[in-house]
């Protein structure tokens, strides 16, 4: 029996133009589709005229058990795409369970690479770029997350995490009172409509986000490196990259 192919797929991250040609003859060509959300992903698979496909959930929840009902159908030959709601499946996504099944089969694996918003945000905050950390989500407690952020005031390379936009003002926040002279940046709904890089002191940024009746959409959350060039004196907010 021929073995099928499971590819691992990057999605837009908000524009729905930001996807490959290769990504879209993938998924045509695709037996069986895993989504993360499928309610998010049929709306990218309408906007490109993609229909009667097999449609699975693979979200945190039940990736353990879906990695082996995908790696075992694409075993007997089926051709399986992964997508998750935004970027890359496996970074702060379901994927990586797939991945290590697949393995474990000998199933063959492809990925296909595509919009991040971790790239995205670090060009476009200005900060260095030649060696950078990502952290992922930030805790949601308190104490960890002041942990965290301790951590990566420390480090030399510009750090990045992920933020729901509920808290985001009560972070910038911790990170002024822990670091004044600091620079970070938050880069807002990413190539969407109304995208912002605010980015200054962090004491100015906590003070233009907690002057918002309300913060939304993903945000991404960069702080300067302790090895950085020195700040700026004013916070910039702009629909174009600082």
């Amino acid at each position: 029996m021929s073995t099928g192919k499971v590819s691992l797929i990057a999605s837009p991250i908000g524009n729905l133009g930001d996807i490959t040609i290769r990504a879209i003859e993938c998924l045509r060509q695709a037996d069986l589709i895993a989504c993360e959300d499928t309610r998010h992903s049929r709306k990218l698979l309408a906007h490109y005229e993609i229909d009667g496909k097999e449609l699975v959930s693979c979200h945190d929840h039940n990736e353990a058990r879906r990695a082996e009902e995908i790696a075992g159908r694409a075993a007997n030959g089926a051709r399986v795409s992964l997508l998750t709601d935004a970027g890359t499946p496996s970074v702060s996504d379901p994927g990586y369970r797939v991945v290590n099944a697949c393995r474990e089969r000998g199933v063959e694996i492809e990925i296909l690479p595509g919009a991040s918003a971790v790239l995205t945000a670090l060009v476009g905050s200005g900060f260095p770029t030649d060696a950078f950390y990502f952290g992922g989500f930030l805790p949601v407690k308190s104490g960890r997350k002041t942990r965290v952020l301790t951590e990566s005031i420390e480090r030399a390379e510009t750090s990045l995490f992920f933020e729901s936009p509920h808290r985001i003002a009560k972070t910038a926040n911790v990170l002024a009172d822990l670091a004044p002279e600091r620079e970070i940046c938050v880069a807002r709904e990413l190539t969407k409509k109304f995208e912002e890089f605010l980015r200054g002191p962090a004491p100015d940024v906590a003070a233009e986000l907690n002057s918002r009746d309300a913060v939304k959409g993903e945000i991404t959350l960069l702080i300067r490196g302790s090895g950085g060039r020195k700040r700026t004196d004013r916070v910039d907010s702009a629909n174009e990259p600082c």
